[in-house]
């Protein structure tokens, strides 16, 4: 037993393995399960429990894995974006480093209660928050995208490659299926029983759930999560973030470029900020359904707020301390006013910022309301206390303190 951040935390003798999905609509799920694809999230679904969770918002990778690793908003968390503006520095900041977290992971706690955590990513941009004091207590972090690189020192591992395989390419399917291999592998090798493996959604912005490229991959992952059931486990399964089609008929982006527009309607000195902005541009080429917006020095925020409200696409616009209310966000790394917007529509800064070329075919993204609803999936029926919340608004970020705590 551990707490940390205001949850105790009771995991069973058994192992436990936490997944992230990274863009896993529900969608995805289904049509995988209705064409054979995933038997084992299937015998999960039936011998378990399947529901939906509230994801955290703006609903993006670093902003929900950064939740679901603490348990906690992020209002407490401190990271609301891949990116913000710091305006006491007048930079703009990629949050992927553990500094910019306010609170700790649930990690090196499990470690110090006696189990053997291992944590591993997809991406590189995770691995130091996933980290954080986890090394140095003696458990395990490493990334798909940097596996080969992995030392003890800084790892806590650096044998990777000899267990799992290659180092695969980011941009693929592989990065993912590597994730759960490698989890697996650390598994049964008796070297972690407090498992969360995070993959990234490089196969969801590039296909439709019905495509048979992703049906596949599914079917990888499924295969993987069966290793993990058959070796004991018990398993949570969610996502940080769904994915939709973001494109006009004709298949380019549907874009609004903010600055340009609000440049064009009420003159310079507009900053937006776009927290999906991160190093891997092929997936989604910094174009997500949602922005923050910091204003010219000593403009109101009522009339601009006002006037996009009217812009058809924009779905929400609130102040920054309304917004930090409805959405959990931490207020002082906000602009004046933050945007969302529809399903079918990203938002942009203007078209010179954004290299559409890069982009790994249609446009399919994420960030708004329209991602915010997650699968929530666990391989053992839940006890009544459980049964009971998971009713009300469930929460991605809850999936630890179920696994651990609603499942025996």
């Amino acid at each position: 037993m551990f707490s940390v951040n205001q949850r105790t935390y009771r995991p069973s003798a058994r192992p436990v393995a936490v997944i992230c999905l990274d863009g896993s609509a529900d969608e995805y799920l289904d049509c995988a399960l209705a064409r054979g694809f995933m038997p084992n999230l299937g015998r999960m679904s039936v011998e378990g429990w399947r529901g939906f969770a509230r994801a955290a918002m703006p609903t993006f990778t670093n902003v929900n894995n950064s939740s679901i690793v603490t348990g906690t908003p992020p209002s407490v968390h401190g990271i609301g974006g891949n990116f913000f503006f710091d305006t006491a520095s007048g930079e703009e900041v990629m949050m992927n480093s553990a500094k910019f977290l306010r609170v700790q992971t649930i990690f090196p706690h499990a470690q110090r209660a006696g189990r053997k955590v291992a944590v591993v990513t997809a991406k590189e941009k995770l691995r130091d928050i996933f980290a954080d004091g986890l090394i140095s207590e003696g458990g395990i972090a490493f990334s798909a995208e940097k596996a080969g690189q992995a030392v003890i020192e800084t790892h806590g591992i650096g044998d990777v490659e000899a267990l799992a395989g290659p180092t695969p390419a980011i941009y693929s399917g592989d990065a993912s299926v590597y994730v759960l291999r490698a989890g697996v592998a650390l598994l049964k090798a008796g070297r972690a029983d407090f498992l969360y493996l995070s993959t990234t959604d490089y196969m969801q912005h590039k296909y439709a759930p019905e495509a048979p490229e992703v049906l596949k991959f599914y079917g990888e992952l499924d295969a993987e999560i069966g290793k993990l059931l058959d070796a004991g486990a018990i398993v949570g399964v969610t996502a940080d973030h769904g994915m939709n089609a973001k494109q006009l008929p004709d298949g380019s982006p549907k874009v609004i470029y903010l600055e340009s527009e609000l440049v064009e309607q009420f003159g310079p000195g507009f900053r937006v900020i776009l927290p999906i902005t991160d190093p891997y541009v092929a997936h989604h080429g910094a174009l997500g359904s949602f922005a923050q917006v910091h204003l010219p020095p000593g403009m109101a925020a009522g009339g601009v707020r006002d006037w996009l409200l009217q812009r058809p696409g924009v779905t929400e616009c609130h102040d920054r301390k309304t917004a930090a209310r409805l959405m959990e966000l931490p207020e002082d790394r906000m602009g004046d006013l933050v945007v969302a917007s529809a399903r079918d529509v990203v938002l942009g800064r203007t078209p010179e910022y954004h290299d559409l070329k890069a982009l790994a075919g249609a446009l399919r993204s994420h960030g708004g309301r329209y991602e915010e609803m997650v699968p929530l999936v666990f391989s053992e029926p839940l006890n009544a206390e459980y049964a009971a919340r998971v009713l009300g608004d469930v929460r991605n970020f809850d999936v630890f303190e179920i696994t651990c705590n609603g499942t025996h």
